[in-house]
This record gives C-alpha cells, structure tokens and sequence, in this order.
C-alpha cells in the first residue's frame, strides 16, 4: 500500500506559476508510473500527465504540452509538477496517482492509490 500527498496547490492569477509536490510513502521506484489527474466542479476527472519511474519517461495531455513539466527525485520519493503560464481553465483540483505498472495510463482506473488533492485556482 502506497500512500500518497500532494502539496503547493493555491491561487495565481492568469500567466502564473505552481509547482506541486506528490510525495509517495515508499520508494517511488517501487510504482510504475505516476499520473496527475485534476477535476473541476461539474466535470469529470481529467488525466493531466504521467511519468514512468523507472525510466523518467513523461506523457502529457495536448492542453498540458509545453506548459506543464514532470520531473522525479527518488531520494525523497517525491514527483513535481510544474505548471507555468497557468489559465484560468485550469482551475480544479489536483490529484496525484500511482500504479505497480509501468505503462502509459490515462484511465484513472488503472490507478491503485491516491493522494487527497490539493486545489489550483486561477484568476483572469
């Protein structure tokens, strides 16, 4: 069972920047893959990006493409996402996840374990 807590959620304004932490109970090596997902009220959960652990490869939704950056460091269990020229659609809540398998997984289902969330909020 790995646990999962996200941190450095918070409100920006439109053009902004936020970096959020995931950090993982075990090693981070010991899961696959680490995803981030985000929901918005009334919408359904959206895969945002995913990094594979053993290889440090990142995948990337079209609308998180150049504006968002995965990155790992495993001496403290910890997987970052760095968010730049933030927009107001990208309010929602944050959710990292992680799976045993190493894969390219968008379907939050295929996700195991689950951190709490933490909030971005963005002002135009």
């Amino acid at each position: 069972q790995v646990q999962l807590v996200e941190s450095g959620g918070g409100s920006v304004q439109a053009g902004g920047s936020l970096r959020l932490s995931c950090v993982a109970s075990a090693y981070i090596s010991s899961v696959g893959c680490v995803g981030w997902f985000r929901q918005a009220p009334g919408k359904e959960r959206e895969w945002v990006a995913v990094i594979r652990t053993a290889s440090s490869t990142t995948y990337y939704a079209r609308f998180a493409e150049g504006r968002f950056t995965l990155s790992q460091d495993k001496d403290k269990n910890t997987v970052y996402l760095q968010m730049n020229d933030l927009k107001p659609e990208d309010t929602a809540m944050y959710y990292c996840a992680a799976t045993d398998w190493d894969g390219f997984f968008i379907n939050y289902g295929a996700y195991a374990y689950w951190g709490q969330g933490t909030q971005v909020t963005v002002s135009s």
